[in-house]
């Protein structure tokens, strides 16, 4: 093995292992090499997306947005371990992404089913007394188009493979159809609907102390060794350099549109690049 593919090989098992977790390689081999039906065809959009290494920015994107609900946030305030166990909430995410996504339709319904028990746990009061419930299918719908927004903005920005306006419409729907067996009732089946589920929901968001709480946490102090905090700082500088600009205030990021659309973007697209070289196999060598 050469020393260039012996550093993918490294760096790739690296990455791997942090989002999917020391039981990353069981599951991806159950998950790729177990034979049955799949929700999804090969190269549908929904499989291009989320295969795709923007998701690392996209994935970070969604979890800043989605702090903008107080009730969301209450949620993961109370009962996550987002403070002590960041590393284990990412892989079990990744972990059903990837089995709803790449999966056998039997082991896909099983992962919604476990999600859907989680949720049915997680309860508690707002502040002002009110309650909240994650299986609450208005929050399970913010939940879902925040994420479905953050993925499909990462990979339009840093995408290996653009979708067409049709494929982004494809796109949504396939979410979709894992949201509302997850309990989202109508999502929305288009782009259109996307954003203008979306922009319904702004005016129940707001910065509160539990969000920017959780946004300092997650960007400034992730349980990474030195060596690796610079790669996950650009990851981090991408995710917020998509953030709407209304949102920058609230949760007390930074707006710097200009850098952001040149040195940021030239950095996250060499950071996605490569994690995209690390993760894919190196070619096997010929006789």
């Amino acid at each position: 093995m050469s020393a260039v593919e012996n550093l993918r090989s490294q760096l790739g098992a690296a990455l791997f292992e942090r989002v999917a977790g020391p039981d990353g390689p069981a599951h991806r081999d159950r998950i790729h090499g177990r034979e049955g039906a799949r929700w999804f065809e090969p190269d549908s959009p929904i499989v291009r997306v989320h295969a795709d290494a923007s998701m690392f920015v996209g994935g970070l994107r969604a979890l800043l947005l989605q702090t903008l609900h107080p009730a969301a946030m209450m949620a993961v305030h109370q009962h996550s371990g987002y403070r002590g166990d960041m590393w284990g909430r990412l892989n079990r995410t990744s972990h059903f992404l990837a089995v709803t996504t790449f999966g056998t339709a039997d082991d896909a319904e099983s992962a919604v089913r476990a999600v859907r028990r989680i949720h049915e746990r997680i309860v508690g009061t707002m502040p002002d007394g009110s309650p909240y419930a994650a299986s609450d299918p208005h929050l399970l719908e913010w939940v879902h188009v925040a994420e479905a927004a953050s993925f499909l903005k990462a990979h339009e920005v840093y995408g290996a493979q653009q979708l067409t306006a049709e494929e982004r419409d494809e796109y949504v729907a396939q979410v979709g159809q894992v949201g509302e067996r997850l309990g989202v009732v109508d999502p929305p089946q288009t782009f259109q609907e996307l954003q203008d589920r979306l922009a319904a929901f702004r005016p129940e968001l707001r910065g509160t102390p539990e969000a920017r709480e959780a946004v300092r946490h997650v960007l400034l102090r992730p349980p990474l060794p030195l060596p690796a905090r610079p790669a996950y700082g650009v990851i981090g500088a991408a995710a917020v350099g998509l953030m709407p600009a209304w949102t920058r205030l609230p949760l007390r990021l930074p707006w710097l549109p200009v850098s952001e659309r040149t040195t940021v973007r030239v950095l996250g697209g060499l950071a996605t690049g490569t994690i995209r070289w690390a993760m894919t196999p190196a070619p096997s060598a010929t006789a």
